[in-house]
């Protein structure tokens, strides 16, 4: 079986492609698996690291408005289509599988070109432009949400990392607290942005760092690359990350994270049954604000607006909440049932089907 993966970008493109490599991998060992980026993304790291083939292709952007980079479109998406089918045509593969953004619309187009089987898989309720165009051409569509307006949409949820997807938060608990340095018995406040960070939420939980404190909660602040986190000394742990590696770990020592509600981070946090304070990302098309709204709805979790969130909102909300434990289960347990740990496993025997289906036609031929 070969199988191209196309996704590239941003973590939440190339975190549930290598989920879905890796679930592959686990169904058929023998799988060749390639995949498609370009050489701006995070790909360029995470995709060798995690021992996959990677093939690079021109990015191809599209304005969300109307300037001088639409008239370009045409000429840049015809090139790297070129030269997407010159790399379908070395490697054959049975099928091929896109997640959205800048790489899968020229991968959409070369399916359809060499008659390949395609699956989409759209990560956030809010589908972008490429994969609406690539719902239109695909065999089968795998969403992360239920309510995705794409065509012929199929419920599987957000491949997630097996480090993740399988996390024992209670077990793992006291070695993450270890591992963090933090307090083994204090309650534990998460707070990231992503790997860029997200300076609304770094300045206003670190300028609540002495009531945290005062209430007796510990902080593990991942401020991303940005910064952003300058808490006041405080008597409790206040740690600040520029970046996490294990967030696994980070999951498990924490009783509740305030974060954005980006589909990746949304999906490890209420699949391993973590109470949130969501802050939707406040630009793009509202598709943070609408990836959380369900989690909310059931119960596990609150939503803040980016321009609500401040070290008083913080002080006034947090400490009672971080606190209450029987609350604290209450949202975990409803988060936990909504979102699906096994979004891989469904997301590759879906491509596993599609790709038997087409090497029986071409042994057929």
């Amino acid at each position: 079986m070969r199988v191209l993966l196309a996704g590239g970008g941003t973590a939440g493109h190339t975190s549930p492609l290598l989920a879905t490599a890796d679930a592959l991998r686990r169904l058929v060992p023998e799988a060749e698996i390639t995949c498609l980026g370009t050489s701006r993304g995070l790909e360029t790291r995470v995709v060798p690291e995690a021992g996959y083939p990677l093939e690079l292709i021109p990015p191809v952007p599209l304005p969300r408005r109307p300037n001088a980079d639409l008239v370009r479109v045409p000429a840049r998406l015809r090139g790297a289509v070129n030269e997407t089918l010159a790399i379908v045509d070395r490697i054959r593969p049975d099928v091929i599988v896109g997640y959205g953004g800048y790489v899968s619309m020229p991968a959409y187009l070369a399916a359809r070109r060499r008659k390949l089987p395609l699956v989409v898989h759209e990560q956030n309720t809010l589908p972008g432009l490429a994969n609406k165009v690539g719902a239109r051409l695909a065999a089968r569509v795998a969403v992360s949400f239920p309510d995705t307006p794409l065509p012929r949409a199929e419920y599987v949820g957000l491949p997630i990392r097996r480090m993740i997807s399988t996390l024992d938060r209670e077990a793992v608990r006291p070695e993450a607290r270890t591992f963090f340095g933090l307090d083994p018995d204090r309650p534990t406040l998460l707070v990231t942005g992503g790997s860029q960070g997200a300076m609304r939420i770094n300045r206003a939980v670190s300028g609540a760092a002495r009531a945290l404190s005062d209430a007796g909660v510990q902080v593990l602040h991942v401020q991303g690359k940005h910064g952003g986190a300058d808490p006041a000394a405080t008597e409790t742990p206040y740690v600040v990350l520029d970046y996490c590696d294990r967030m696994d770990l980070a999951l498990a020592a924490a009783d509740l994270t305030v974060c954005r509600s980006g589909a990746s981070t949304l999906t490890e946090a209420a699949a391993t049954g973590l109470p949130a304070v969501f802050v939707p990302l406040p630009i793009g098309n509202g598709e943070q604000e609408l990836n959380a709204r369900p989690v909310v709805e059931a119960g596990g979790a609150l939503l803040v607006a980016d321009q609500a969130l401040t070290p008083e909102w913080v002080a006034a909300t947090v400490p009672g909440l971080i606190t209450d434990r029987e609350r604290l289960a209450q949202m975990g347990r409803a988060a936990a049932a909504l979102i699906p740990r096994d979004a891989d496993d469904r997301l590759a025997a879906i491509i596993l089907d599609l790709s038997r289906g087409s090497a029986a036609t071409r042994s057929d031929r």
